[in-house]
């Protein structure tokens, strides 16, 4: 059967092989001409300042008046570009964000002074960023209507300020408090949203709304004369919206506070794809084996009936599981009404919690890695960059306009076959706002970028003597994990050595929550997926991480619904062409002393943390995956119990985060004196206990490197800083 439709096939396109000619001619062109007028296009804005402003009376006492930028491999016009090109996200709309105030004044949420308390980069205007958004927030148009979303920029790029000057840091790990912004930005929505019902029982937010700011806003929302045109059109938008960002907060809350310079990504992209990958026979089945805190059933069949009324069989489309969260909390026409400790009942039978914050990674030298993340879990060959993006667009708002679908559709064959879905009656057809063209034109534009050199000139010159001293230490403490490479050689590899959590000691909650989480497989249960030991047959209770690599598959291998059918399909064809041809790091074994992959346990390879190339380390504190040491001085101290912040001999076990003050001498910025977030090493997710080598009064472990080495003196460790500080 299969072998005479390929006849036919073959039979139809040789009769017609003048048009099928003419057809892949034409293909070619606009392939080369989309490349072209992509370069042309990335240079437009080339302001020599790069847009970058000062906030006067910055929080935390920042102090600087001047900018500078490294020589990082990148001008000008491809900063710009990077900070401002959208990848898909779809927070709010656009119009909304410009507009809304913060919820206790009259300044405008995204105000400069707003964005730089939750340490976001601000900006001027410029070609690409007309309304003088901070670093890597932008617009994003999808299906007709303009949204504001994050970029890459917004968690990768950072900045040191030291005497007066601010140096920016292209790649850098952000100082940004993602929650503090989400969490900010859901009570000024609150404020401006008017109240849907009195049977509503989330009083507390009820009690916020502002009918006199709410008109304000909505007559500032219409006068902007671009997506909305009437009063009832911004209402029902604010409901939705608001509730959207609501139930993300809700979803994602967790036990330990992030603070500054870090967030739980993974746990939070999770949470998301759980939430669209859902199905109602799944969800019914959760809620009726749910109890409360004294024995008695949470939910009656009548009132699981009612909650999921008009919610899809297949797969959760678009805002519907939101409005069963919705329904939940009220309490008439036959809904539960349920309280917010019996909604996290709920919330806790489905999610995860996000408890294992991590430093955003720099992302230098990550083009050229063979395995990225912080324990490995993602190779970096083939499709790979583009998935592991997908995935992150997914985490930050991609709009997942997942649709299903019964039988044979053209533009869905592929994400059908490649997820495993061909055999099911229905199928998930994976449309999103993923902008797959421009993660493509993202994670190329990084093989140029090069990590920051030390600026001596501001920082103070690095001493020669100690350096040459310092750079023996590291070849026999740091090397065999941390290799030296040559930061402008541009056929580079990296390779990432990866080390057991138990040999390592770092904190654990990482690399544990990355195999351990599961939830709900929705129609990608009985699928067959594929792992480094073979393929696997999926379960209902499934590891996300496998979910999550199934559904981001079925979004690369699903073109852009934004564009026209012919573009649509070209613009697809040169992503996927451009990924495989610029894309020089093939499929490789992982290297370290990480416990095997095996049939019986799959996922052991990835309860480990990843040691990578050490240049430009100077400019990346907080330090360990989890943040949890100030400094490098402080990294090259021991642990101790009873270690307080202004001791000099031990890694503090509480310091302070949030400022840009840079102390040359410890390597990293100030950590008391201000009033920051409080980091508490004691809990959980934020130990800073593990990577002991060299500083502490006994020999390395024999299993860590094969041979023991004696504990570094206070000398050694001042020359090994040094060194560290050059590369």
């Amino acid at each position: 059967m299969f072998g005479e439709i390929l006849f036919h096939i073959a039979f139809f396109i040789k009769k017609h092989i003048k048009f099928f000619r003419f057809f892949l001619y034409g293909i070619v062109v606009f392939i080369i001409l989309t490349f072209i007028s992509g370069k042309i296009y990335q240079n437009y804005d080339n302001r020599i300042d790069r847009g970058a402003i000062a906030v006067q009376n910055s929080v935390f006492g920042d102090k600087f008046s001047s900018f500078k930028y490294l020589e990082q491999g990148w001008d000008p016009s491809d900063s710009l570009w990077f900070y401002n090109t959208t990848q898909g996200s779809d927070l709010i709309p656009y119009d909304f964000f410009l507009v809304l105030k913060q919820a206790n004044s009259d300044e405008l949420f995204r105000s400069n002074a707003n964005m730089d308390k939750l340490r976001y980069l601000t900006q001027q205007k410029s070609f690409f960023n007309p309304d003088a958004l901070p670093v890597g927030i932008t617009k994003d148009s999808y299906a007709g209507k303009d949204y504001v979303g994050y970029t890459c920029a917004a968690c990768h790029t950072s900045q040191v300020n030291y005497n007066g000057v601010a140096i920016r840091i292209d790649g850098g790990p952000a100082m940004a408090d993602m929650t503090g912004f989400l969490l900010g930005l859901e009570k000024a929505l609150h404020v401006v949203t008017p109240v849907e019902s009195k049977h509503n029982i989330l009083a507390s937010k009820e009690a916020q709304y502002n009918a006199a700011k709410s008109d304000e806003f909505i007559q500032a929302v219409i006068a902007l004369n671009n997506d909305y045109d009437d009063k009832k059109e911004v209402v029902e938008d604010l409901k939705k919206w608001t509730n959207f960002v609501s139930h993300y907060n809700n979803i994602n809350h967790s036990e330990l506070d992030y603070g500054y310079a870090r967030l739980d990504a993974f746990g939070r992209i999770y949470n998301r794809v759980l939430q669209h990958v859902l199905n109602k026979s799944q969800v019914k089945d959760v809620l009726s084996n749910l109890l409360n805190i004294d024995g008695s059933w949470l939910l009656s069949a009548d009132q699981i009936e009612q909650v999921l009324k008009g919610t899809n069989e297949t797969v959760f489309q678009k805002d519907q599981f939101e409005k069963v969260i919705k329904r939940l909390q009220y309490r008439y026409d036959g809904y539960p009404g349920l309280n917010a400790g019996q909604i996290q009942i709920v919330k806790k039978a489905i999610f995860n919690e996000p408890n294992a914050p991590v430093s955003y990674p720099y992302l230098w030298d990550i083009a050229q890695s063979d395995y990225v993340q912080w324990n490995a879990l993602a190779s970096n060959a083939g499709l790979g960059p583009l998935g592991r993006n997908a995935g992150e667009v997914t985490g930050v708002f991609a709009t997942l306009d997942w649709t299903v679908k019964k039988g044979f559709k053209l533009s869905s064959f592929l994400s059908t076959l490649l997820t495993g879905q061909k055999d099911k009656s229905h199928q998930i057809v994976f449309t999103s706002s993923i902008d797959l063209t421009n993660l493509q034109r993202l994670e190329q534009h990084l093989h140029q970028l090069m990590s920051p050199k030390w600026p001596g000139e501001i920082l103070g010159q690095i001493n020669d003597d100690k350096k040459k001293k310092g750079r023996l230490i590291y070849k026999s403490y740091c090397q065999s994990c941390h290799e030296d490479i040559d930061r402008e050689d541009s056929a580079r590899k990296v390779i990432a050595k990866i080390s057991n959590i138990n040999i390592i000691g770092t904190d654990h909650k990482t690399a544990i929550n990355s195999v351990s989480y599961k939830g709900k497989s929705g129609n990608i249960k009985h699928t067959y997926q594929k792992l480094e030991v073979g393929s696997i047959l999926m379960e209902e209770d499934a590891p996300v991480k496998d979910i999550l690599t199934a559904v981001v598959t079925g979004a690369v291998a699903t073109p852009d619904p934004d564009k026209w059918p012919i573009r649509r399909f070209a613009d697809w064809i040169y992503t996927l062409g451009m990924s495989f041809a610029t894309n020089k790091i093939k499929a490789s074994i992982k290297r370290g002393n990480y416990e095997v992959d095996t049939t019986a346990n799959p996922y052991n390879s990835l309860l480990s943390y990843k040691a990578r190339p050490l240049n430009g380390i100077w400019a990346t504190a907080p330090y360990l995956h989890n943040g949890s040491v100030p400094s490098l001085h402080h990294l090259l101290l021991p642990y101790r119990a009873d270690c307080q912040v202004y001791d000099d001999d031990c890694r503090p076990n509480t310091f302070v985060v949030g400022s840009r003050e840079f102390i040359p001498e410890y390597v990293g910025f100030a950590s008391q004196g201000y009033d920051g977030f409080k980091f508490d090493t004691s809990k959980y997710g934020n130990h800073n206990t593990g990577h002991n080598f060299g500083n502490v009064d006994s020999q390395w472990n024999d299993k860590t490197n094969g041979f023991g080495l004696p504990a570094l003196t206070k000398e050694q460790r001042s020359d090994l800083l040094e060194y560290l500080k050059s590369i």
